[in-house]
């Protein structure tokens, strides 16, 4: 009767601990960029979102996830005292250079401060037919990521510095991880670590566009990437994935590409009128969070950005868009929740 009394504290003991355990997880979600698309305006970042988890005592600071790696990706992570080497893996939701270009920079560095290999995840190879056929081709970008150092001997020469340092050189460090064709129609699991899993679907943008979701004890987040609706263009119901909305049910958190109604043709922009139709509007966004019961909606990658009378070499109608306009588009879907209009290293944490 004594053992049984004590193995029966004893598992109490262990389901109060992870009761506890759970109860003290965190999650925090940090812009690293939210330019909207190619070009420079004022030191803006490209496109990418830190999520890291872990305990309230170590700062949320177990497991790091990057998603997307825009331009200055590296620097906007460093401001946030996350060093490349602490990246336990990174996903990419499609391969336009503003969400990836920084990747290069990142593994360069990685490599030179002998950091171990890194998960790469992003879609297996999808070939397109047409006028422009072509392969894009995730696995390619890792393995050939050094290339232009490689090609002028940087690589060389630097391995020579230090035996330590891998010889192969950065690509050596891309674990490529492949999100197998078909890419799913439903939440997969494509990347897991404890109990912090990360799940993909497939979304359109271009081919081979993925949105993804992180679920930890401490939160959910989804990362939308630049996912539109399946109809490229009007007449249809709204501008945003009937498949992120299906990833989004019940997360706390959507991150999301973003484009205001007002920068379509219908207000009269030279915008070109197949790219605005390609992206989510802010309108639509609010009611995508609505229908899924989202709390949190993070608009990033703003097109036009903040505060810019022109969006690249396009004029934005009426002059400069501002936080309150994306705001009010945003409140216009009858959303509730807490809306925020990205800026670079804005950060959120769960639970708050």
């Amino acid at each position: 009767m004594r053992l049984l009394i004590q193995a029966s504290c004893l598992i109490l003991l262990l389901i109060a601990n992870i009761s506890y355990a759970h109860s003290d997880a965190c999650i925090e979600i940090s812009l690293t960029g939210t330019l909207g698309g190619l070009g420079a305006y004022k030191g803006l970042a490209g496109a990418g979102t830190l999520v890291r988890v872990g305990t309230v005592e170590n700062n949320c600071s177990d497991i790091f996830l990057q998603f997307d790696t825009g331009r200055g990706t590296s620097t906007r992570l460093a401001e946030l005292d996350v060093a490349l080497t602490q990246l336990d893996a990174v996903f990419i939701t499609h391969l336009h250079s503003d969400h990836t270009v920084g990747l290069v920079d990142m593994m360069q560095t990685r490599w030179h401060y002998f950091g171990k290999p890194i998960d790469l995840v992003c879609s297996a190879d999808v070939a397109v037919d047409g006028d422009h056929a072509r392969v894009m081709s995730c696995g390619d970008f890792g393995e050939h990521i050094s290339d232009a150092a490689l090609l002028a001997g940087e690589i060389d020469q630097r391995a020579s510095e230090s035996a330590k340092r891998n010889q192969d050189g950065p690509q050596a460090l891309v674990n490529f991880i492949p999100v197998d064709l078909p890419l799913p129609t439903e939440p997969k699991v494509v990347w897991q670590s404890g109990d912090v899993t990360v799940k993909a679907i497939a979304s359109k943008h271009i081919p081979g566009h993925l949105s993804y979701r992180v679920d930890s004890p401490a939160g959910s987040v989804v990362i939308g990437g630049d996912a539109g609706n399946d109809k490229s263009a009007p007449p249809r119901d709204n501008s945003t994935s009937a498949n992120v909305e299906k990833l989004a049910k019940g997360a706390d958190v959507i991150v999301h590409s973003t484009i205001h109604p007002n920068f379509g043709p219908d207000s009269g922009s030279t915008f070109p009128a197949p790219i605005f139709y390609r992206q989510s509007t802010s309108t639509d966004l609010g009611a995508m969070a609505k229908r899924a019961g989202v709390k949190h909606l993070m608009l990033t990658h703003l097109i036009p950005v903040l505060g810019a009378e022109k969006h690249g070499i396009y004029p934005v109608p009426g002059g400069a868009l501002h936080e309150d306009d994306y705001i009010e588009s945003t409140k216009e879907s009858g959303y509730e929740g807490a809306i925020y209009v990205g800026k670079d290293l804005m950060t959120l944490r769960l639970p708050q």
